[in-house]
């Protein structure tokens, strides 16, 4: 039987042959041009829609492109946006930001608000949100002339354990070595982790900022003699992460833009800590600056023994510890690291008055909250997280049913095992039975 014993057949063999064709161009014009399909997408995500800000993508992985900002030296904010790979990425650096935002099942059942947090500690450097800043301050220092791959240079910080750990990982991956100073109270599991990355450590006296023996006063030296030696031709490079403005920039181009478009800007609170203040600070003023979130409440979450609750509620630096006959060697006395206390760092500073309140969180509740996490949500967390996470609950209970909380979850609760779950074990926590009522638990009074 032919084509010319049936006419419509001509139609169908002709619609056959041009679908064919179509797929022919098609396939050939991406083999022609590779980048075809990356200019597509690139135009796919800027389109902006119905009713949305125009800067805002609709993707969760694509890129945020907002107006560019005149890049200073030092790591100030230049463009913004979140970072985005094309499947492929290139180094460990690849793995850095873009971290999930989880809604927390008990908390947010438990209060009646949404409280969502920032997967901190899945950034593939030094798995917590310190990797944005090492990251930002390196490359900073690269722009700016101070470090030079291959050069046999390296990179000094003081640090409590999580921005070494960034830097340390970091610094291998670039081209540098790192040498980190700590005080010889936090958990032993940081500096073994620093000893495995091939980063010189010096664990040493808890001394206040004011000596010159004070871990990060000891950093600043150290890269100071480096240079001075003139061995070779390496210098040494103090990264300085409480003062450098590469910190809270590196929030302010990738935390705060991020949690903008996962939220799609629906966000009545955020909830975190200070140590350096460079997240708290950058992220608050990418919200409530650039992301124009007026409304957004701002709220520290602050452990005890630091003077920064005291300073955001009554304008004055002062905690009890420093009360006449009771100053300590150490005045920030709490279990929990990372975040807390009794200065302000340039970084803080940024951010002071875009901070609307603070809450004061005891060890106890860290403890309670670390544990309660665990067995309710399958998140093991460090102290830092956990004091993030009572705030959380406070600040959501001062909003209206429904509201939106974001927080953070800095980094996972191995590296806090001799020390900070040490503690939760010798309190009875874990323990049989286990409180089933968060606010019993965490002596907070339960919402009407």
């Amino acid at each position: 039987m032919s084509l010319s014993d049936h006419p419509k057949a001509y139609g169908t063999a002709a619609v056959a042959v041009a679908f064919a064709a179509g797929v022919l161009m098609t396939l050939g014009a991406k083999d022609l041009y590779p980048d075809l399909e990356r200019r597509f997408q690139e135009r796919k995500t800027r389109r902006p829609r119905r009713g949305t800000d125009a800067r805002r993508s609709s993707l969760f992985w694509g890129p945020v492109e907002l107006e560019d900002h005149e890049t200073g030296g030092s790591g100030v904010p230049g463009p913004t946006q979140i970072p985005r790979d094309a499947g492929i990425s290139d180094g460990i650096e690849g793995c850095i930001g873009r971290t999930p935002l989880i809604k927390i099942r008990s908390l947010s059942e438990a209060t009646g608000r949404t409280i969502l947090a920032k997967a901190e500690f899945l950034n593939g450097a030094g798995n917590s949100p310190k990797d944005r800043v090492a990251l930002n301050m390196i490359k900073a220092a690269e722009k700016d002339g101070f470090l030079k791959p291959g050069r046999g240079d390296t990179i000094y910080e003081g640090t409590v354990g999580s921005t070494g750990i960034s830097i340390a990982a970091l610094a291998r991956a670039r081209g540098y070595k790192a040498h980190i100073c700590m005080p010889n109270d936090q958990a032993l599991e940081k500096s073994d982790l620093l000893h495995h990355l091939g980063a010189t450590v010096e664990r040493v006296p808890v001394q206040p900022i004011t000596s010159p023996e004070h871990f990060v006063n000891l950093a600043r030296r150290r890269a100071k003699e480096h240079t001075e030696s003139k061995a070779d031709s390496s210098v040494g490079f103090f990264a300085d992460q409480f003062e450098s403005p590469a910190n809270w920039a590196a929030h302010f181009q990738t935390t705060g833009p991020e949690i903008f478009a996962q939220t799609s800007g629906r966000i009545d609170a955020f909830v975190a800590g200070a140590g350096t203040g460079g997240t708290i600070s950058g992220t608050a003023k990418y919200l409530k600056e650039e992301a124009k979130l007026t409304s957004l409440k701002v709220i520290l979450a602050d452990p005890q023994g630091s003077g920064l609750y005291n300073k955001i509620r009554h304008g004055v630096m002062y905690s009890s510890t420093e009360k006449e006959g009771t100053r300590r060697r150490q005045q920030v006395d709490t279990i929990v690291e990372g975040v807390g206390i009794n200065r302000i760092t340039e970084n803080f500073e940024v951010g002071r008055d875009l901070i609307d309140t603070a809450v004061r969180v005891t060890d106890e509740q860290a403890c309670k909250m670390a544990r309660w996490l665990a067995e309710h949500d399958g998140i093991f967390c460090g102290s830092s997280t956990a004091v993030n996470c009572v705030a959380a609950v406070v600040a959501a209970l001062s909003l209206p049913e429904g509201s939106q909380v974001v927080t953070v979850l800095c980094d996972s609760g191995t590296r806090h095992l001799s020390k900070f779950w040490k503690k939760i074990a010798e309190m009875g926590l874990e323990d049989e039975p286990k409180p089933d009522d968060l606010f019993t638990l965490l002596d907070i009074k339960r919402p009407r």
